[in-house]
């Protein structure tokens, strides 16, 4: 089996990659005797059987994804192919599956690469976002679950390396992928659509005798999607003494509840090109840039509930340590028109020359640069009734409500009180309803009614260069055939500005009292008809370009950076350079093969930033910083194959590896931070405190585990196999959240905070920061395989299935204390059942996780933790192929259409010990693509 595979791969890889985007035709050469039968096979089965065979000869536990995998269910980006692989699970943010875990580790403690090399994205961290890359410049990817030495970049999860077609490796190839997509869950705001189209071109050649190649693909897209959300703003605990609710019950605090639509637009261009003018020596220029703008509005409500919110309110269901149903009055609601535009770019450049200096030794010299840049707009628009505290405001909002199982809340009027219309443009007026402008106070004649809005505009910009040389060849020492050698330098910054503003609506007057302000209409040229809000029980509001007001100067903006700590407390540089040595054999012994090697890492990072503080004259005091390290780490692997038939393989390997810290915790900054919000300021809970800080850690050392890992692969086909594999990953250093108690009275300033606050209740709070004084583990047990019917029955030809469980476990413990591993849900399961035969194509894919840790934007897009509850999501597709249906006059073209999320998945976050307190509460509906696929 493994000699059949063998003659099969060189010649898969190269059909594979030219029909990267429609069902492949491979050559299959089977061993017979005395001589060998030509088979040919497409599609999937041609996919699993080179995949299987990149996993079967792999010195590495590996999963692997062929070219037929990526462009198919779906084909947005590779993220949805990575997540349906064993051991591996998505995460969909927004609706898209955007980030990867690997064996219980989310992106951040993955690496990522694309071609062997580090890979950048647009993100707040390390972490590389799957879906910013189009399925159609991607060749193939193979996740490493156990390192090797010649892995530079090494991650606890794993590494996943993308890689990039090569003209020289593959047949002439012109083809088009173009596709409709519309979603199932219709548009709740009347300026945005709910269907787009994807359009690829690609084209590879080689020219001069084969002695250069050239690759190019030209990709764009518009996507929509569309969501209804509800977010809480916490469970409050109910004041002791209320009428029939007992101590210690919780109670919802407030929401935010809003209908999202986005468009998601991308454009690609992936050059390749690759010159050979001799056997010895291949040279190899890549290029690639990506620039991405999704442009969002959340319009819905913002209403303050009981305690926090300051209603008036009684509970009319209590159970279990919950208000499960109630009433308030006596707030009045923010109306909330809400917009982002997110605006990317990401562009690199490698450059590889090969050089065989005699038939047994090959030098290798690598060097790229990749640079990326994030521009983030988040603007809040408020309005309502009027503004707060004046005697022109309208009447206040009244509502009851049940903590509804699958939303978390849900709402509807209170019975007897009449509620204003909110889609009524002569009602609503362009002012902040709630007088939440505290800060801004000395800004504004000292009114707190003065905020019609926020905008929160960060921008990140990130570098990052790197050279590697590296020797490899073949030698005779006892079990050693070969060794390999190597030098990386890598260069990487990364930088962020934390820009934002209070926004004043016009009719705002410095010079008068708060109570005698004035607000105006929203004009005619921004309202763009009414938002709908049925999913939750209310009424539909007005809906007007927040955004379009805001880049047309309509408000007066106020820098955020003079009244709140967390601006400059959040803007830093974080560097670090890192040279590795590394040395490798590979050997082999009757039926053991394996490779042992040792990497040695020195890393010297450095940040700046600002200590920030509210000082004499009540604005912020910022002062440079600086901090940073510098650290050695050694990092030896083995893995060990064993042939125990011609069919049967068992690994062992062991290791150890590393993540680096996430980039935002190497920060320098010290920031004392307090709120002016009526309900914190008077309270005495240390939980929610108007005082708090953070600290960063630019010291920080990479998290470290010690992993073994030992798998059993039996391939009784050649697109039939089972595999079981068990690891353990003992993890050091880990990164902790620390909280600890402080008092915040030296921090009170004389005169200002008397003055601005009155009453202060406490000036106690908690500093948090990030410690090195985690260890824990991970262990997990993988099942998969693939089962062709055709071993059954010639009858079944064309059916089979793909399935794979993982089983995980881990925590960190501190103190006493466990805490959870981001990204590891407990169960993993994934299934595909496909039937291809005759050019006709029918596949369904399912794939499910239980809960897991994650992190979602808070106030000001600060990443707050959270737990997300999992989900079921159920693919689709149907598709037929013309040219392997034998219908010659249409050769080489494929229609397909999918389906995802056919079940209408939502997605929830919620407190770990009560899945009733959800945080967040997300419904995006189906998706559905019709696509045509191409190939001359």
């Amino acid at each position: 089996m493994k000699q059949t595979k063998k003659l099969l791969l060189p010649t898969a890889i190269s059909c594979a990659i030219a029909g990267f985007a429609t069902p492949a035709a491979f050559a299959q050469t089977d061993v017979a005797e005395p001589a060998l039968e030509e088979v040919v096979v497409t599609g999937i089965r041609a996919s699993l059987i080179n995949s299987m065979a990149i996993k079967e000869d792999s010195s590495s536990i590996v999963e692997a994804i062929s070219p037929e995998d990526i462009g198919k269910l779906p084909d947005t980006s590779i993220a949805e192919s990575l997540a349906r692989l064993p051991g591996l699970a998505g995460e969909r943010r927004d609706g898209r599956t955007s980030g990867i875990s690997v064996r219980g580790f989310n992106e951040n403690y993955v690496a990522t690469t694309m071609n062997g090399r580090e890979l950048l994205g647009i993100g707040d961290n390390r972490g590389v976002e799957y879906d910013l890359y189009p399925s159609e410049i991607v060749a193939g990817a193979v996740v490493y679950k156990t390192p090797d030495a010649s892995l530079i970049n090494q991650g606890l999860g794993g590494i996943v390396d993308l890689r990039t077609r090569r003209p020289l490796e593959s047949d002439r190839i012109i083809s088009f992928n173009g596709s409709y997509e519309m979603n199932g869950l219709e548009s709740g705001n009347p300026d945005f659509d709910d269907t787009g189209h994807r359009l690829a071109l690609t084209y590879s050649d080689t020219f001069a005798d084969d002695s250069f190649g050239l690759a190019v693909t030209v990709a764009t897209m518009e996507s929509p999607s569309q969501e209804e959300q509800v977010r809480a703003w916490g469970y409050a605990d109910v004041p002791q003494g209320v009428v029939g609710v007992p101590a210690g019950t919780k109670i919802l605090g407030g929401h935010d509840t809003f209908v999202r639509s986005a468009l998601m637009e991308r454009d690609t261009i992936s050059a390749v090109g690759q010159y050979a003018p001799n056997d010895r020596l291949t040279f190899t220029v890549d290029a690639l840039y990506i620039d991405f703008e999704e442009t969002k509005v959340f319009r819905g409500l913002e209403e303050g509930g009981p305690v926090w919110g300051g209603a008036n309110w009684s509970a009319t269901s209590t159970e279990d340590g919950l208000v499960t149903a109630g009433q308030w009055d006596g707030f009045h609601s923010v109306i909330r028109n809400d917009g982002e535009v997110k605006d990317g770019d990401l562009s690199t450049f490698g450059f590889n020359v090969e050089y065989m200096l005699n038939s047994d030794w090959t030098l290798t010299f690598d060097a790229a640069h990749s640079e990326s840049t994030k521009d983030l707009i988040n603007m809040e628009s408020y309005s309502g009734v009027g503004r707060a505290e004046t005697s022109s405001q309208g009447d206040p909002a009244a509502r009851t409500w049940v903590m509804d199982p699958s939303t978390g809340v849900q709402y509807s009027a209170h019975p007897g009180i009449s509620m204003p219309d909110y889609a009524d443009a002569d009602v609503i007026r362009l002012a902040g309803p709630q007088p939440w402008g505290g800060a801004i106070g000395p800004q504004v004649g000292g009114n707190s009614n003065a905020q019609d809005g926020f905008v929160n505009n960060p921008s990140f910009e990130e570098e990052l260069d790197t050279l590697r040389l590296s020797a490899n060849g073949e030698i005779d020492f006892s079990i050693i055939d070969s060794i390999e050698v190597g030098v990386a330098y890598s260069d990487r910054s990364k930088s962020k500005v934390n820009y934002g503003a209070f926004l004043v609506a016009p009719g705002y007057d410095d010079s008068l009292p708060a109570d005698q302000q004035t607000d105006i209409a929203v004009p005619d040229q921004y309202i763009e008809g009414v938002a709908n809000l049925d999913f939750l029980g209310l009424d539909g509001m007005l809906a007007y370009d927040g955004i379009g007001m805001y880049r047309d100067g309509l408000y007066r903006e106020i820098d955020a950076t003079k009244a709140e700590t967390s601006r400059l407390g959040d803007t830093y540089s974080v560097s670090e350079e890192v040279f590795t040595a590394y040395g490798m054999a590979n050997f082999s012994a009757g039926i053991m093969s394996g490779n042992i090697g040792l990497q040695v890492v020195s890393s010297d990072q450095s940040s700046t930033g600002f200590d920030t503080y509210t000082g004499t004259d009540g604005f912020v005091v910022a002062i440079p910083v600086t901090g940073g390290a510098d650290y050695t780490n050694v990092l030896p692997s083995l893995n060990t194959s064993f042939q125990v038939t011609d069919n049967q393989v068992v690994r062992f390997a062991a290791a150890k590896t590393m993540s680096r810290a996430r980039m935002d915790e190497m920060k320098p900054n010290n920031s004392t931070n307090f709120s002016f919000d009526d309900q914190r300021r008077l309270s005495d809970d240390p939980e929610f405190s108007a005082w708090d800080a953070s600290k960063g850690t630019p010291g920080l050392k990479p998290i470290e585990a010690v992993q073994a890992d030992l798998s059993y692969e039996y391939y009784f086909a050649d697109d039939g196999y089972v595999a079981a594999a068990y690891f353990y990953k003992d993890l050091q250093n880990w990164h902790l959240s620390s909280r600890a108690l402080t008092d915040f009275t030296s921090f009170v300033v004389p005169g200002y905070h008397d003055q601005r606050i009155g009453t202060l209740v406490s000036t106690e709070g908690y500093t948090e920061t990030i410690l090195e004084a985690g260890d824990g583990y991970v262990k997990g047990t993988e099942l998969q395989g693939s089962l062709p019917f055709h071993i059954f029955s010639d009858w079944l030809d064309g059916f089979g299935i793909i399935a794979s469980a993982t089983f995980l476990d881990g925590q960190v413990e501190y103190d006493g204390a466990e805490s959870d591993i981001p990204g590891l849900s407990d169960e993993i399961y994934q299934v595909t059942v496909f039937y291809e035969k005759n050019g006709f194509e029918f596949r369904v894919s399912g794939r499910k996780r239980d809960q897991y840790l994650t992190e979602f934007y808070g106030a000001s897009l600060a990443l707050t933790p959270t737990t997300d509850q999992g989900a079921e999501l159920i693919d689709a597709q149907i598709g037929f192929d013309f040219g392997a249906a034998g219908i010659e006059s249409l050769d080489g073209l494929t229609l397909t259409l999918q389906g995802q999320n056919l079940t209408d998945e939502e997605t929830i976050s919620a407190a770990e010990d009560d899945p009733r307190q959800v945080n967040k509460y997300q419904h995006f509906g189906a998706n559905y693509l019709l696509g045509v696929n191409y190939k001359f």
